[in-house]
């Protein structure tokens, strides 16, 4: 059996228990034409480059499988008769990638970002609050006129 990662895009007005159905029809599609999903990765709600068929997110999922080909056939038969889905792309890979794909760590070191600013006070960055303090930038132009 080969290796694969399948991706779908779901339209941006499903609810998340409807893309979830979506994923579990994926992976029973692939259970019983005797694969396996190794992994199943939900990226969220993300923005398009541009608009596909009038819409500007979707709902992003990763799907990693173990399977023969005719089951990833069938899988994209699925897709592209289903409304739900406004895209799809399957791509075979040499081995499935470990832990956490890429995507996910960068959703969680946003999510740390995202903390951290919130802990300091608000999206002030390295300056912190104090305005005064203005570094090696020199005055602020009202400062040179006071």
């Amino acid at each position: 059996m080969a290796l694969y990662e399948h991706v779908f895009l779901a339209r941006q007005d499903l609810a998340q228990a409807q893309v979830d159905t979506l994923a579990e029809n994926a992976s029973k599609i692939v259970t019983d034409h005797g694969g396996r999903v190794v992994k199943t990765e939900n990226w969220g709600l993300r923005s398009l480059a541009y608009r596909i068929a009038k819409n500007r997110k979707a709902h992003y999922v990763m799907l990693e499988i173990d399977a023969p080909g005719d089951t990833v056939a069938e899988i994209e038969r699925q897709a592209g008769i289903n409304e739900d889905i406004i895209r799809y792309m399957t791509v075979r890979v040499d081995e499935l990638e470990q832990g956490p794909t890429v995507m996910m760590r960068k959703q969680e070191r946003d999510r740390e970002r995202r903390a951290d600013r919130g802990e300091r006070g608000g999206d002030r960055g390295e300056r912190g609050g104090d305005r005064g303090d203005r570094g090696d930038r020199g005055p602020r132009r009202e400062e040179e006129f006071a």
